[in-house]
């Protein structure tokens, strides 16, 4: 039995990233966030690589992923429905 829990601990522990490889992670997002909304924000008149530009940056991609949350369902999505048959999926 132990040696199962054991078992089980190492796989858990063996998928977590070190945090040199979440930093790595991190720094490749806030590139593609840079890549994809940055000429937008200049468009609307901030300045490249000021603070209120970064924070344009960060407002579209909240943004974006707020829109994307809502816009598609979740399981179990039945809030509303008399029946599990019209639940969403």
């Amino acid at each position: 039995m132990r040696a199962l829990a054991a078992l089980i601990l190492i796989g858990l522990l063996s998928g977590c990233m070190t945090a040199t490889q979440r930093a790595a992670q991190m720094e490749h997002e806030v590139g593609q966030m840079i890549q994809i909304y940055g000429p937008a924000c200049e468009k609307l008149g901030f300045k490249s690589d000021t603070d209120p530009w970064r924070d344009c940056i960060l407002r579209l991609d909240t943004k974006d992923k707020l829109e994307r949350f809502v816009r598609y369902p979740r399981a179990g999505d039945c809030l509303g429905s008399q029946s599990l048959f019209q639940c969403t999926r």
